[in-house]
């Protein structure tokens, strides 16, 4: 029975905390609790990865509001929004979930005992000067921090309070951006120049691995040559090759950037008037990278409000969604990210993936195990699921499909997993 095909609503394996471990005769079960099969792992435990992990590092000058930002955001958040440069002494982590209202909608149709939101993992890094790649201000300790991020938020200040001392003297969206790209890109050079002395070397000592050594040497001399025109590591076109040997860096301006306009509260509905906005959404597109507008302070005052009033609030300000919606959305759309769901008596969750995923590639974002011994997935849109009204009505009506190997996932899939172990 070992190897026993189990028929599961996904729910085997992902109803497990992504912090629990895994262990020898691990029992299967199904979406109602039926005995399917026994997971053997030999000879040993390892934590299941249940989730993508997606993390986005937050960094700016002092005082635009990065810090108050995060403390909106992240529930329980505990950085200190002060007014003074380096209040953000050590880096601050929060997990917030995404928002997605088709959660609920597939957890009562399914009488769900638990639903789990996808989640993003924000880290504030603190407040960045002039020179921090020279240790300045303290940003130079901080950098460091970011180096495993998925994608770098760049809060921009784009708003005037005198109240509000700004670092340089004056609200400056491009004079602020250039200061944090050129630490970023110092950072870099630094990194790139100690790696190109250790390839002159040459201690590769067959074949295969002598042409990685070149691969990434010729990728590393001409992101430098970019970075010394001021142009991000992102921007040169490298083989996959290539990208695959200079991943290991974990270079800052190879990371996709979204530009974060922040906003006083009465330009929030209509921000193509500020023209600090304007200025940040052209260089954003100078700059092959994202851009979106939201109000920090705004931000903080909905956290204050119970959950039932805050779209009301929202509704009086001109805008139907929080900052954070902007800002998890305008991610996803960054790093080409979407979700697909798995629902069933006892859970329904939100799983995130690289668009373009096959079925397989999808099953394995719950469980490596998935991946490898899957079968099939049988799959329905989210849409047809809702008209439908269950997952048993949607097979009654042909709406629910048997997918293979290659099948590429869709944007709101809810799916089923057939595999073998």
């Amino acid at each position: 029975m070992a190897r026993a095909a189990c028929t599961s609503v996904v729910t085997a394996l992902a109803f497990l905390p992504s912090t629990s471990l895994l262990c020898r005769n691990q029992l299967l079960f199904s979406g109602n609790s039926k005995f399917v099969g026994v997971l053997t792992l030999q000879k040993r435990c390892f934590a299941s990865k249940v989730s993508m992990s997606l993390k986005a590092g937050i960094v700016g000058l002092p005082n635009v509001g990065k810090s108050t930002l995060f403390n909106a955001v992240v529930e329980n958040g505990k950085a200190q929004a002060a007014n003074f440069p380096f209040c953000t002494i050590e880096p601050n982590v929060g997990i917030v979930a995404v928002p997605d209202s088709r959660l609920q909608v597939l957890s009562k149709l399914s009488g769900s005992q638990k639903t789990v939101p996808a989640s993003i993992e924000f880290v504030d890094i603190a407040g960045l000067v002039k020179g921090a790649s020279q240790g300045e201000g303290l940003g130079n300790k901080f950098l460091s921090h970011i180096r495993e991020v998925d994608s770098i938020l760049q809060v921009v200040r784009c708003f005037e309070d005198n109240d509000i001392i700004h670092v340089n003297g004056k609200v400056d969206p491009k004079s602020d951006i250039d200061v944090i790209n050129l630490e970023l890109i110092f950072c870099d050079l630094d990194q790139i120049g100690k790696r190109i002395e250790r390839l002159k070397k040459g201690k590769a000592k067959d074949s295969q691995s002598k042409n990685k050594e070149e691969a990434e040497k010729s990728a590393l001399e001409r992101i430098q040559e970019a970075l010394l025109d001021g142009k991000p590591a992102r921007s040169v076109a490298l083989s996959d090759l290539e990208m695959e040997v200079v991943k290991h860096l974990c270079l800052l301006t190879m990371k996709p950037m979204i530009y974060v306009a922040n906003v006083a509260e009465n330009d929030l509905a209509e921000p193509e008037k500020n023209a600090y906005v304007e200025e940040v959404k052209g260089l954003s597109s100078d700059l092959q990278s994202g851009h979106v507008v939201v109000s920090a302070q705004v931000e903080s005052e909905l956290t204050e409000l119970p959950l039932e009033e805050r779209t009301e609030y929202l509704n009086s300000l001109g805008v139907s969604e929080s900052g954070l919606g902007n800002l998890i959305r305008a991610t996803y759309s960054l790093l080409g990210l979407q979700t697909y769901f798995t629902s069933g008596e006892k859970e329904t969750r939100a799983w995130t993936i690289h668009a373009g995923m096959t079925a397989p590639q999808a099953a394995g974002v719950i469980h490596s195990d998935f991946e490898k011994g899957f079968i099939r997935a049988e799959t329905v849109a989210y849409e047809d699921f809702v008209s439908a009204g269950s997952l048993a009505a949607a097979r009654e009506k042909g709406l629910l499909r048997s997918e293979g190997k290659e099948y590429i996932v869709k944007e709101g899939d809810v799916m089923l997993f057939r595999f073998n172990v």
